[in-house]
C-alpha cells in the first residue's frame, strides 16, 4: 500500500506510545490539578506538551499522517541540545535542572530507528509541494 512495512508501522505507534504515555504521567496531572496560576512561559510549555500527548495518541492510529509530529519532536530537541546544553556542558556550567531536561531529550535517540527515513524523503523532500496560487 504505502511501502511501510507492517513493523516499522509498529516502531512508529511504540514512539507514539512512549510519548502519550511519557507526557502523560509526567504533565497531564499538573494540568488537571494545578493549584496555583502558572507564570507565562511556564503555562506555555505544559500546554504545549499536554497537546503533543494528545496528538500522539492519535499517532496509534494514524502512524504516517502524524510523522511531521516525531519530526517536531526530534528537530526540537535536537536543536535545544546543540544550542543550550551542549555549551553549559562544555564550559562546566550545567546545573542538575538543565542535566535533568538534557537526560530527558537524549531519550530522542531511539527515534531514528523508528522513522521510516525513505518515506520521509519521498513524501517531504521528493514530492512536489502544493501550489502557492
Amino acid at each position: 500500500m504505502n511501502g511501510i512495512s507492517l513493523f516499522r508501522l509498529y516502531l512508529l505507534r511504540a514512539l507514539y506510545v512512549l510519548v502519550a504515555v511519557g507526557l502523560g504521567i509526567k504533565v497531564w496531572p499538573g494540568i488537571i490539578h494545578h493549584e496555583k496560576p502558572w507564570e507565562l512561559m511556564e503555562g506555555v510549555v505544559q500546554c504545549m506538551l499536554a497537546a503533543f500527548a494528545v496528538l500522539s495518541v492519535l499517532g496509534l492510529r494514524y502512524p504516517l499522517q502524524m510523522l511531521p509530529l516525531l519530526l517536531w519532536e526530534m528537530t526540537w530537541k535536537s536543536i535545544w541540545l546543540l544550542v543550550v546544553a551542549l555549551p553549559l556542558w562544555s564550559s562546566g556550567h550545567m546545573d542538575e535542572s538543565t542535566w535533568a531536561t538534557a537526560s530527558a531529550c537524549l531519550l530522542i535517540l531511539i527515534f531514528p530507528f523508528g522513522i521510516p527515513w525513505r518515506f520521509v524523503f519521498e513524501h517531504y523532500l521528493k514530492k512536489p509541494g502544493d501550489r502557492f496560487y
